[in-house]
């Protein structure tokens, strides 16, 4: 099944809904049934058929159907945000006493869930560098359940070698699921490289227009299953059938998104780089990169996050930067046809000094967001803002 088709076609079945082009937009919470018969039969078959919208909505299963497709994955659900998919899928695969490995710098909500919700639960967690697949190996115990990836992250951007901490896992019957977010389908296929769920936060570039929010979880039938009939029922936390529609109609500029970004992102990249006031930046596909040589092996292409810091700058000056741009919005999430930028300082009391702490990424990070804006024109926002950087305030 070729891409063009699973974005523009495939699950619609526009025979069953008047020949509509557009997928319909079915805002039923519940369906009706001729006699007792079909409707015990519909109770059983909540994970494919329409029952309750809580289950099973036709608009949310043609998302769904895509979103499988494009994962090369037999099953997806979908959630009301990435946090939920997440946290859907970790709650499925552990029980009180087992463990779970963590990419040292997950998603912040990914964290919460593992120090501070399921540890009250007796569930233990460590957070490891996940880039060195004997740090992996080492924090494994035989209670170790689940590992936890995110590939790259999205602050930093690390990567993980999927096959190989997938190998290390599968013989010791411990799952694994990976964020896939950064990457998306296009960039990167998780599942064929042997990790057994992948999430998305489909408000990112699966939607891809700032109007929804959006979780995805992609695997076997067999593990959403397990998911559907244990957190995702019982704690609800479903789309609705008009996001759905969002989310349909995003990814059919999705191909072309990611190709303008990819095109996009490594100029401003290599502008950042080679900029006196820039200290660092955090870019994947930089060519100075240490795990340049897994990027180029396991993702297909560039997305559009690249981070970096100011040279010596503290609180103020990171402000003073972040107020001047007048081309990237000031805002959090990422993935949308907008350029934005997102100052970790922003995070810190007013006045807080710049303190690293380990496993963190570093407070001075300011990451940006590229969107479909023209290249020359977001480089120029950046060097007048640059300039600004050590004006008084």
């Amino acid at each position: 099944m070729d891409l063009d088709w699973i974005i523009n076609h495939h699950g619609e079945e526009r025979q069953r809904y008047f020949g509509a082009v557009a997928p319909p937009v079915l805002q039923s919470s519940i369906f009706t049934f001729p006699d007792v018969a079909a409707m015990r039969a519909a109770a059983t078959r909540e994970f494919d058929a329409p029952f309750y919208t809580r289950g099973s909505n036709p608009t949310v299963h043609m998302l769904r159907q895509k979103l499988a497709a494009l994962e090369g994955a037999e099953e997806c659900l979908v959630f009301a945000s990435g946090a939920a998919a997440i946290a859907a899928a970790v709650i499925a695969c552990v029980a009180a006493g087992d463990h779970v490995v963590c990419v040292q710098k997950p998603y912040s909500w990914t964290r919460a869930l593992l120090a501070d919700l399921l540890a009250r639960f007796g569930v233990a967690h460590r957070f490891v560098d996940a880039s060195d697949i004997a740090e992996v190996a080492a924090a494994l115990t035989p209670q170790t359940r689940l590992i936890v990836l995110e590939s790259p992250n999205s602050l930093t951007f690390e990567v993980q070698d999927l096959a190989a901490i997938a190998a290390l896992a599968r013989p010791r019957g411990i799952l694994t699921l990976c964020d896939n977010s950064h990457a998306s389908p296009l960039n990167q296929s998780p599942l064929a490289l042997g990790i057994d769920l992948v999430a998305h936060s489909a408000t990112k570039y699966l939607n891809g227009h700032s109007d929804v929010v959006a979780g995805a979880l992609c695997g076997s039938r067999a593990l959403l299953e397990r998911v559907f009939h244990g957190p995702f029922m019982t704690l609800g936390a479903i789309p609705g059938p008009h996001d759905a529609a969002l989310i349909l109609r995003g990814l059919r500029t999705l191909k072309l998104r990611m190709q303008r970004v990819a095109e996009t992102t490594p100029r401003i990249a290599a502008f950042l780089a080679a900029h006196p006031r820039v200290a660092r930046v955090w870019y994947p596909h930089a060519p100075e990169n240490p795990q340049r040589a897994l990027i180029a092996r396991q993702m297909r292409a560039s997305s559009g996050l690249v981070s970096f810091a100011l040279k010596d700058a503290d609180a103020a000056a990171i402000a003073r930067f972040c107020d001047a741009l007048q081309r990237f919005l000031l805002a959090v999430s990422w993935g949308g046809y907008e350029s934005l930028v997102c100052p970790l300082v922003a995070f810190l009391p007013a006045g807080a000094p710049l303190i690293q702490q380990p496993g963190r990424a570093p407070p001075e990070l300011i990451r940006l967001s590229i969107g479909l804006e023209d290249s020359d024109v977001l480089i120029a926002d950046l060097q007048q803002a640059l300039a600004q950087v050590g004006a008084a305030p």
